[in-house]
C-alpha cells in the first residue's frame, strides 16, 4: 500500500484530508498509549447552556463520524437530547498529542446499537440493565441487587439490548490536530466544513 507523503515524511500538517490523519494518530495511539487509548474527553452542554464533560470510549469512527454508546437517559443522553451537538478531546500524553473533535450528534442505528451490544462482555450486558446511569443510587446494595435480579432473569440465552441503552455518533465539521513542541511552540492544524457534504479546508494555527 502506497503510504500519502505526509505519513511518509512524518509532518502531519502536509496531510490534505483529517480521516487518514487520525487513523495514523490513532495506530500509534493503540501501540504506545499504555491504557484505553480510545479513551476521550465528551462535552456537552445542558439546557440552560451550561458545559457538562465527562470521559467516555470511542467505539467505531468512520468519514460518518466518532461513535460511543451508553444510557440514553443518563445525564449526557438527556442533554443531547435537548442540544444534539458535543465537542471531543482526545489527548494521547505518551505521544504528545490531542485532537479535537466538534459537530452534530445523531443516534445509530438500531442495527448499529444491537450489534454493538452483542459484542459486549456479558455482565455489562447485565450492568447495562441495572443501572439507571446519573440516577441517585441509594446505596450499592442496591446497586448489586438489581445486578442480580437481570442476572437471574437472563440466567438462559442472550441477553437483549435495554431500549434505553444506544449509541451517538458526532459528525464532525472541526477536527482539530495539536502536537507537542519544545518551548510551546506547538504545531496546530484544524480541517473545517460548513456541513457533512461540504469539502474539507485546512489552516495551520498560531500554538
Amino acid at each position: 500500500m502506497k503510504h500519502p507523503g505526509w505519513l511518509r515524511s512524518g509532518d502531519f500538517t502536509e496531510a490534505d484530508e483529517p480521516y487518514a490523519l487520525f487513523e495514523a494518530w490513532f495506530e500509534d495511539a493503540k501501540a504506545k498509549e499504555p491504557a484505553d487509548p480510545n479513551a476521550m474527553a465528551l462535552a456537552t452542554v445542558d439546557g440552560e447552556g451550561l458545559p457538562d464533560v465527562r470521559m467516555v470510549l470511542l467505539k467505531g469512527f468512520d468519514e460518518r463520524g466518532f461513535v460511543f454508546f451508553t444510557n440514553t437517559t443518563s445525564a449526557k443522553g438527556r442533554e443531547l437530547a435537548v442540544q444534539p451537538k458535543a465537542a471531543l478531546l482526545f489527548h494521547w500524553k505518551s505521544l504528545n498529542r490531542q485532537v479535537r473533535v466538534r459537530g452534530p450528534v445523531e443516534p445509530v442505528t438500531t442495527e448499529e446499537a444491537d450489534a454493538y451490544f452483542a459484542t459486549r462482555p456479558r455482565q455489562a450486558q447485565i450492568g447495562a440493565w441495572a443501572s439507571q446511569q446519573s440516577a441517585p443510587l441509594e446505596s450499592r446494595f442496591a446497586f448489586e441487587k438489581a445486578i442480580a435480579l437481570y442476572a437471574a432473569k437472563y440466567a438462559v440465552g442472550d441477553v437483549p439490548r435495554p431500549p434505553h441503552w444506544s449509541g451517538y455518533r458526532i459528525v464532525p465539521l472541526a477536527i482539530e490536530f495539536w502536537h507537542d513542541r519544545p518551548f510551546r511552540l506547538h504545531d496546530r492544524i484544524v480541517f473545517r466544513r460548513a456541513d457533512e457534504r461540504a469539502p474539507w479546508t485546512k489552516t495551520r494555527l498560531y500554538p
